[in-house]
């Protein structure tokens, strides 16, 4: 169906590039009007401005700023149905010997303090009349990889804050479930390997097919549109007795 959301309101953080720009215009063709926040103004800005959204700046490790987030959106539409925690952060690959403390205190300020404040500020408004928290988590955060262990750890944490919150409010009419991708083919992801690459002396496509493509059955990155396809079931009726759950969009990581 063209319009799943037709009707519904959806903010979206991370918004302003890659997976969660994916989603917020796959939301709003299916009718939903959504509020991308993201700390790139620009990327807000354009991304907001071709959907007809709402664009709201924010640093999702400010709690003054994530409220200020929340009462813009009702501002401008009065209620909220669906909330999308996809801001995040992936840091460089690290030895756990040479892991720098304040590089993981970063990660965990985003990828887990920013997605529970989120939480907190988003149910006094999706609890009006019910609705739905996606959180974004990673198949790292299920089965880890090495040299990746705050981002590990941290989408971890992601999982166990959805089947927590999920138990919670489920009463309230909130269903919470997380997203699990694998290897996306953003620019941001794109980025490391290459830089990666570099570093290694190895070339950059032949790094993407070893670190990436052969990773999964299926041989293939899967596409920022794909994971928003996934967004869309779980924010959808058609997963209206869903919560709790992890959903891997992985094209069978291995």
């Amino acid at each position: 169906m063209a319009n799943e959301l037709d009707g519904k309101v959806a903010l979206i953080t991370g918004g302003g590039a890659g997976i969660g720009e994916a989603i917020a215009r796959a939301y709003a063709q299916a009718g939903c009007k959504v509020a991308v926040a993201d700390t790139n103004a620009p990327g807000v800005e354009s991304v907001a401005g071709e959907i007809s959204g709402l664009a709201i700046v924010t640093d999702v490790t400010d709690e003054a700023q994530i409220s200020a987030m929340f009462d813009a959106c009702d501002a401008a539409f009065g209620k909220l149905d669906i909330l999308v925690n996809n801001a995040g952060i992936v840091p460089s690959w690290s030895e756990t010997e040479k892991i720098d403390a304040a590089m993981w205190d970063a990660v965990f300020a985003v990828n887990v303090r920013g997605v529970i404040l989120c939480c907190k500020h988003g149910v006094p408004l999706l609890k009006r009349q019910g609705g739905v928290i996606v959180n974004m988590a990673s198949v790292v955060g299920l089965r880890a990889d090495p040299l990746q262990c705050a981002y590990c750890a941290s989408k971890s944490a992601v999982v166990g804050i959805t089947q927590s919150v999920a138990q919670e409010v489920g009463k309230l009419g909130i269903r919470v479930n997380a997203l699990c991708p694998g290897p996306v083919g953003t620019e941001a992801l794109l980025g490391r390997v290459r830089t990666r690459a570099d570093a290694d002396g190895r070339d950059f496509d032949e790094a993407v097919e070893t670190d990436l493509r052969t990773t999964t059955a299926m041989h293939k990155l899967v596409e920022p549109a794909e994971v928003a396809k996934a967004a869309l079931f779980l924010a959808s009726d058609a997963a209206s007795a869903i919560t709790g759950e992890t959903l891997k969009v992985d094209a069978g990581r291995v």
